[in-house]
């Protein structure tokens, strides 16, 4: 995002509570693949909309209103409930959860390696475990991203990762959350 170190430090000290999920508890146990993403849960505990990115677009030009599309849908939700036409049936919500394939729980064995290795000041044998899950899961941004930071503080936004983005090519970073 070329942010300055000023900018990253102000970004980084909110004045509200935040959690961070430095492990990917989160990120694994509902399939997020990128940040930032959104599942919506009811007050009886149901997804009604599994892991999509929550407003977020390739197109710079588009984000304002892909966002604001995305929050009117959220107070939609919010007002209507199940009536929403946002809310998905059980059905729907189920078939848009694909859940991890074997290959993508190796992956985050290996970040998790990695992680570890690294939280004890062994930053070079946790690389191989990062660039490991990496290679299994390249759509797993989350993975990629976190590594980049472990390294080095503001990395996961500098040219490496925006190099990456670049080489996707035609490809979408984020998909759309099909709110249609």
């Amino acid at each position: 995002m070329s942010w300055s170190a000023e900018q990253y430090d102000n970004a980084s000290t909110p004045t509200y509570p935040c959690l961070i999920d430095e492990k990917h508890v989160v990120a694994q146990a509902y399939d997020m693949p990128n940040v930032p993403m959104a599942v919506w849960i009811d007050e009886s505990g149901r997804i009604v909309r599994p892991a999509e990115p929550a407003g977020a677009t390739d197109v710079a030009d588009a984000g304002r209103a892909v966002r604001a599309r995305y929050v009117a849908a959220i107070r939609d939700w919010v007002e209507n409930g199940a009536r929403s036409r946002y809310a998905l049936s059980e059905a729907e919500a189920r078939e848009r959860i694909a859940g991890p394939s074997q290959t993508d729980a190796l992956a985050a064995a290996s970040f998790r390696l990695g992680a570890f290795l690294r939280e004890r000041g062994d930053a070079e044998r946790a690389k191989p475990w990062f660039d490991e899950a990496r290679r299994l899961s390249p759509e797993r941004w989350t993975f990629f991203r976190q590594a980049l930071q472990l390294e080095e503080k503001g990395k996961a936004s500098g040219p490496e990762f925006l190099a990456a983005v670049a080489a996707l090519g035609e490809r979408s970073y984020y998909p759309g959350p099909g709110l249609d």
